[in-house]
């Protein structure tokens, strides 16, 4: 039975939910903005500010485009026929129906590891993948409130958001660091003028940002990813319309410690719950996960569910 949050508290829930994340994706740029505009300063170049939004703009454009490749591949899933996993192509035919999505590809990882993403740049190029450990320690049910979790992505182009966000905390890192050796070897003083307060002033305000800019990008890559995480979450119980089944999986993906053999960095922020558990994090990388914690998003769907 479909529960009655899938209507008005659903919509108030997810309109909430992406007005927060374009606000912070638009302070995100504002910093690459700021970055380019105190590159120009210091240079004495205008030119430099209109480069680092367009190369910022280009950058976002050929990494969205080549990103399914990349997952799959850090994955190690390989394509999967319906015949290996009849059950699985039955629960993405019919929720990719119901969503008006078209039918996707489906990939299997060998990890034993609960876990699974979805990746593509678009509902037209977009792949599944679930682990291996998902297909044998998920009943049905579960599994289908994890693909619809999933599907949920892609029917709110998060891969879209995530890839542009994951380049422009790259590109600001990058440009920070530009920014650090440009004070450390001179290049700076090399550009003065006669104006020596203001300059003195702009080095200040520079090395400031040149070092807290890059952990800003981070924490707002982060802020973003939880949001979107706990959207698709809200988004795939409406979908399933078995909000404590999606409830159920998140439990056993909590208390699954398996590890993960391979995990990639620039592509864990995919995956439907951090493939960095089953191994001591310390209290200096929980700061930056880069998901909400599961018993937050399992209360988050109790509530929603009543």
């Amino acid at each position: 039975m479909r529960s009655k949050f899938n209507d008005k508290n659903f919509i108030n829930y997810k309109r909430s939910n992406l007005e927060r994340t374009f606000f912070i994706f638009f302070f995100f740029l504002l910093i690459v903005i700021g970055l380019g505009w105190i590159f120009s300063v210091i240079f004495q170049s205008p030119d430099i500010l209109y480069v680092a939004v367009i190369f910022s703009v280009l950058m976002s454009v050929v990494s969205y485009w080549y990103s399914d490749k990349i997952a799959i591949a850090s994955a190690q899933a390989k394509l999967a026929s319906e015949a290996e996993i009849p059950e699985v192509y039955e629960i993405v035919r019919r929720l990719t129906k119901k969503d008006n999505l078209p039918m996707m590809k489906i990939y299997i990882s060998p990890e034993e590891q609960i876990n699974a993403f979805a990746t593509g740049r678009n509902p037209s190029h977009a792949a599944v993948a679930v682990t291996r450990g998902a297909l044998e320690k998920l009943n049905k049910e579960e599994l289908e409130g994890v693909l619809a979790h999933e599907l949920s992505h892609v029917k709110n182009y998060d891969m879209l958001v995530s890839t542009v966000v994951i380049v422009l905390a790259g590109f600001i890192s990058l440009l920070a660091n530009w920014l650090q050796m440009s004070f450390f070897f001179g290049g700076f003083s090399n550009n003065r003028n006669n104006r020596d307060n203001d300059n003195n002033l702009m080095m200040i305000i520079g090395l400031l940002v040149a070092f807290l800019a890059p952990i800003g990008a981070s924490l707002i890559q982060l802020a973003i990813s939880r949001k979107r995480e706990s959207l698709a979450d809200i988004s795939g119980a409406n979908l399933s319309g078995k909000p404590l089944a999606l409830a159920s999986a998140l439990k056993k993906i909590e208390n699954d410690d398996t590890p993960m053999t391979k995990v990639n960095p620039a592509t864990a922020h995919l995956w439907i719950s951090d493939p960095n558990r089953g191994r001591k994090i310390s209290s200096w990388e929980k700061l930056f996960m880069t998901h909400p914690p599961i018993t937050e998003r399992i209360e988050a769907l109790k509530k929603l569910a009543k």
